[in-house]
């Protein structure tokens, strides 16, 4: 079987010019994930569960895995000399990697280094959103903010990692098509296992959390109607599948078909999650691997510009058909 590392340097071949800086990355990033894994796996034996006791730039309590994930990534990626600089939830600002080796980077990440974080205590899936750019600023020198606050559209490649039953390292660039590792514990390796993955065009499922339901514009609630009961009005149309972890919801829309939604809704005008580390690079996925995209106004996700790198939006994501129902509605 194909190692994650094996893999990308098969892909560098393909291109006699590529340098291998993407590859790097990509390989130092599944360092970083395997090292997550790992304090996953042992967190309850550990004593890294429960509340950290500080509130990060999202207004949310941060959990003790939250740091120790944000800051095994800020490492990892800081020494692969292969990354100028990262975004991540849990800090206010850019973090730039000022150093002559890191400047020469062509890329920055931006990322969300345990999305889910409200299931940590309960050993329910969480996991690790990441998007990649080019940045535009002058290499050499130090990352800039304006690096980072590029459309989705200029995405060169994003991912996740899910940490579940096993752990996946998911991820796509724009010349190739999206590829599933799983790691094999026992030799610390991730293995192509879901090469060339594809969203099914439909399928009998959604992601809502329901307790919003009062909350949200009249035309969600009656999409969210459409999936509960079909024509004759039967219940067994669309069964919600919420795990509370965006990572853990999309990985079931990609093998199994659905859709995926966080509209706005009172209190929260634009959304919840995040345009640049989480709607983002999800979207990038999605499209990539047939899929689409949107925002509750139907603009697509990856057109829009981001004003600051903490910016929040509505996103509809996951099989095509079903985007198109949302979109008649």
């Amino acid at each position: 079987m194909t190692t994650l590392d094996e893999f990308t340097i098969q892909q560098l071949r393909l291109y006699p010019q590529a340098t291998g800086e993407l590859s790097g990355l990509l390989r130092g990033i599944g360092l970083a994930a395997k090292m997550v894994s790992s304090l996953v796996n042992k967190a309850a034996i550990a004593d890294i569960l429960g509340e950290a006791g500080n509130i990060n730039i999202q207004g949310e309590s941060v959990q003790k895995l939250d740091q120790l994930a944000n800051q095994t990534f800020i490492n990892v990626l800081r020494n692969s000399i292969y990354c100028a600089g990262m975004v991540s939830e849990e800090n206010d600002d850019i973090i730039v990697f000022d150093d002559p080796k890191n400047n020469q980077s062509k890329y920055v990440v931006l990322m969300d280094p345990l999305d889910g974080s409200a299931n940590i205590d309960v050993n329910m899936p969480i996991g690790t959103i990441f998007s990649i750019y080019r940045r535009v600023s002058e290499l050499g020198k130090p990352c800039t903010k304006e690096d980072f606050l590029q459309k989705g559209d200029n995405q060169f490649g994003a991912g996740y990692v899910l940490y579940g039953s096993s752990t996946m390292f998911i991820y796509g660039t724009k010349r190739h098509s999206v590829n599933g590792f799983t790691l094999d514990n026992s030799v610390g390796e991730f293995y192509l296992s879901n090469p060339h993955m594809q969203i099914p065009e439909s399928g009998k499922s959604y992601s809502f959390d329901r307790k919003y339901y009062y909350s949200v514009s009249d035309k969600v609630r009656r999409y969210i109607d459409k999936c509960d009961y079909s024509e004759e009005g039967k219940e067994d149309n669309f069964s919600n599948k919420n795990y509370g972890s965006m990572v853990a919801d999309m990985h079931r829309i990609f093998f199994k078909g659905g859709i995926f939604m966080y509209p706005s809704r009172i209190g929260k005008p634009k959304g919840k999650l995040r345009l640049m580390y989480e709607c983002n690079p999800m979207a990038f996925l999605a499209e990539i691997s047939g899929g689409q995209a949107i925002e509750e106004s139907g603009r697509r996700i990856m057109d829009e510009q981001p004003e600051n790198i903490h910016e929040r939006s509505s996103i509809f994501i996951g099989s095509k058909n079903l985007i198109n129902d949302f979109l008649e509605i």
